[in-house]
């Protein structure tokens, strides 16, 4: 896989940008931008600053470039989980707003029905941002959990492993027993429960996808 992007491109000046800084010294703060001396000037600078823009454009272009090699989708979800965490954490850190989050998507103690009174109805209830911050923060643990060099299974499991190979009687074949050493103890239930929170999070990614925006 390889991605190149940019950042985003602007190569648009206004005409009533260019006609301010020719004539610098004019009071611009008193003058009205459809006075008809300035609506002249500006019709006739936009087609200037037109083709200033394709030009622009034409020699700094937006690059945005994504080659995909046959092994990324072998194990899709392994390949795009590095790139999705650090994109929500980022995003964690720089928001300046939140989404709309449902009820039944949060703790109880964070529903809307347990906020605060609001002064207008128009108004966002108290835990209107307290909601996309436990959103995100689910988010980014179902992730962590999904990095290549996260074993969390084994958070689960005590003891050690000790496997034996027997021939069994009348026989060619060999059969995998416990060796006299295999102390291995594996907690299914919390491995279930952990299984289900990262369940949660991608679940939760996939619903406010269209929400992951600054």
């Amino acid at each position: 896989m390889k991605i190149y992007k940019s950042n985003y491109r602007n190569h648009w000046i206004s005409p009533y940008t260019v006609l301010e800084k020719v004539l610098w010294w004019k009071d611009w703060e008193n003058i009205e931008y459809d006075t008809p001396w300035v609506c002249r000037w500006t019709d006739r600078l936009e087609p200037v600053c037109k083709a200033l823009q394709r030009v622009l454009d034409w020699v700094h272009p937006q690059v945005d470039y994504i080659k995909i090699d046959r092994y990324d989708t072998w194990n899709m979800d392994s390949t795009l989980a590095p790139i999705i965490l650090p994109m929500l954490k980022q995003l964690q850190a720089t928001k300046h707003g939140s989404p709309f989050v449902d009820d039944v998507d949060v703790p109880y103690h964070l529903k809307s029905t347990n906020a605060k009174p609001k002064e207008n109805e128009w108004d966002t209830d108290s835990n209107h941002h307290l909601r996309w911050e436990w959103i995100l923060g689910e988010m980014i643990w179902a992730f962590e959990q999904l990095q290549p060099n996260c074993d969390w299974e084994r958070l689960y499991e005590t003891g050690e492993v000790d496997f034996v190979w027997e021939k069994v009687d009348g026989s060619d074949v060999t059969e995998m027993k416990r060796g006299p050493n295999h102390t291995l103890e594996v907690d299914f239930e919390g491995r279930r429960i952990h299984e289900e929170r990262i369940q949660r999070g991608t679940t939760l990614f996939g619903k406010y996808y269209q929400a992951l925006w600054d």
